[in-house]
């Protein structure tokens, strides 16, 4: 029934959302070099390496600068990056990913192999779902990256701290996963933006 509403929402979300595909397509455009797309390897259901597609929110190579965006003034991020990152716009094309079968609406939120290579056994349950655009972990760390720009070491404060605290939410969906978990997820995450 899950798959099906995924199906469902992120085709019609493409449908209706295409004006702001396309607007935010060509504002990225206009702002830097470089395509309007960013993909990268994530780990997927069952530890499958797969793409997430993205809005480009950082400049071209940004990436090889480190995996981890500190903070609300990093100088890798362009401006038109900073609004759709606020917002999560960004995330939009993962709708993409959700049509094809990589992802879903709701899910554990895939990590890149880095990270996942630090997983105990009992975390790699959450390699058990489809990962997902959202979960009870991007809710709670909406404000992921101010927490890392004010971290002494970023990258050891995201495994240390943030990581496993992450995954002890995922497990919250997996252990409780249903139709009325998924709903109550994304209306959760829809009030977390807008407030």
């Amino acid at each position: 029934m899950i798959r099906f509403f995924d199906i469902l929402f992120s085709f019609l979300g493409i449908l209706f959302l295409s004006p702001v595909f396309l607007f935010l397509y060509i504002a990225i455009r206009l702002e830097s070099k470089g395509g309007g797309f960013y993909k990268q390897l994530r780990v997927g259901r069952g530890g499958t390496d797969f793409y997430v597609y993205k809005f480009r929110s950082m400049r071209i190579g940004a990436d090889k600068q480190g995996l981890i965006t500190v903070g609300g003034r990093d100088p890798r991020i362009t401006r038109i990056g900073y609004f759709i990152r606020k917002y999560k716009l960004d995330e939009l094309p993962q709708l993409f990913n959700v049509l094809k079968g990589d992802m879903s609406l709701v899910g554990p939120r895939p990590e890149v192999r880095k990270y996942v290579e630090l997983y105990t056994e009992e975390q790699r349950r959450v390699l058990s779902v489809r990962p997902g655009i959202t979960d009870y972990a991007s809710i709670e760390y909406v404000d992921e990256n101010t927490i890392l720009g004010q971290a002494e070491d970023a990258d050891k404060a995201y495994v240390e701290q943030i990581l496993p605290d992450k995954i002890c939410y995922n497990m919250k969906y997996i252990e409780h996963r249903s139709v009325k978990e998924y709903f109550n997820i994304i209306f959760l995450t829809i009030w977390s933006i807008v407030h």
